[in-house]
């Protein structure tokens, strides 16, 4: 190895742990900052954004079909598809965020309650709803942990990990994602019998039948009636934009220059959480139900969205030095940090701490 390139690890090496934060309080101390409300969740108000949502939702549907129906030229229906597929795919994406809340237990105190309507919200979007409830919370135990974590961790040179599509392919990755997991550690979402799964068979087989029924018994006679294509183009379409902002989401959660990811001896739980970004998804973010304000919610999954703005407020303010936020625009810190993350997931077998570095030439 030349001499330059020596420099150039260490650099790297040094840059990593500089990025690890100092004076990390326990997560009782943290949480002892916070009123006890935010702990509560409130289930009238759990309820109203169900029912907000599903009432958008619905507007949107019928405004695809009036516009159908009476616009005065194919050029305005065609001008405004482009238009209902982004914002009714947010939406479904709005409802996935809702059932998320019901996977971590933030929707209501009733677990009973959280898997019924986790399972229909979900259902109605073809997300298994189980199945990645137990891999998300997987996800959640193991944030930041290079040994340990979900999906788009760093794969060491040991491990063996297929190229990436172009920019993941936006929502194509999700539902390859489902099929066959993400290699290395993958685990097939459809199958109820694959390891991370098996111990929770029954439940996650309701989800997969709950699926399997919405399309049988909604979106094939959708498309007997209406034909193949009008149900691609109310439902499909919008199917893959919300699939492309949880891809986009879900990897922005955790990906940036500088957080560090940890080998599981050096990774402890609080650290590990202090390694998700907040990002502000501008026109979107209140509407999304404040996914991207991401640091609190990896601390404590069990606040629900409608308080995870105020407890940040008070989380910047007690604890500033452990502070990760990005006010990049969305698309452009996904385009980077795809390619960033692409050109330096693989790393040494040794490696202790890892961060995504943006001019790798850079002392």
């Amino acid at each position: 190895m030349s001499s330059r390139r020596r420099n150039e690890v260490k650099s790297r090496e040094e840059l990593a742990f500089e990025s690890v934060p100092q004076d990390v309080p326990s997560l009782v101390d943290i949480k002892r900052k916070l009123p006890s409300k935010f702990f509560q969740p409130n289930l009238i108000l759990s309820f109203y954004y169900v029912v907000k949502d599903f009432v958008i939702v619905g507007l949107l549907y019928a405004s695809v079909l009036l516009v159908e129906h009476y616009a005065p030229s194919a050029w305005l229906k065609l001008g405004y598809l482009p238009i209902y597929w982004y914002v009714q795919g947010t939406m479904f994406w709005a409802l996935f965020v809702l059932g998320h809340d019901c996977g971590h237990g933030s929707f209501s105190k009733s677990t009973l309650l959280n898997d019924i309507v986790g399972n229909l919200l979900h259902s109605l979007i073809l997300v298994p709803y189980y199945p990645w409830k137990v891999s998300h919370q997987h996800h959640h135990k193991n944030t930041g942990n290079i040994d340990r974590d979900e999906i788009f961790y760093p794969v060491r040179e040991s491990e063996k990990r297929k190229e990436f599509l172009p920019l993941f392919g936006f929502g194509l990755s999700w539902f390859f994602y489902l099929f066959v997991g993400y290699s290395p550690r993958p685990s097939k979402h459809l199958n109820p019998y694959d390891p991370l799964f098996a111990r929770n068979f029954l439940n996650c087989s309701i989800s997969l039948a709950l699926c399997t029924a919405w399309v049988s018994l909604g979106l094939v006679p959708y498309a007997y009636t209406f034909g193949l294509v009008k149900l691609t183009v109310h439902y499909l379409v919008p199917i893959f934009f919300f699939a492309s902002w949880l891809v986009v989401t879900t990897f922005l959660h955790h990906q940036d220059e500088l957080v560090p990811w940890y080998a599981d001896p050096k990774w402890n739980f609080v650290k590990g959480q202090l390694s998700s970004v907040d990002r502000h998804y501008g026109w979107a973010h209140t509407l999304v139900h404040n996914i991207g304000t991401h640091q609190i919610h990896h601390l404590f999954s069990k606040i629900p969205h409608y308080y995870l703005e105020e407890a940040t407020v008070i989380f910047r303010k007690e604890y500033p030095h452990l502070v990760r936020k990005s006010d990049e625009p969305i698309l452009s810190a996904f385009y980077k940090m795809f390619h960033i993350f692409n050109e330096q997931h693989k790393i040494k077998n040794d490696t202790e701490v890892h961060v995504y570095k943006g001019d790798t030439k850079s002392k």
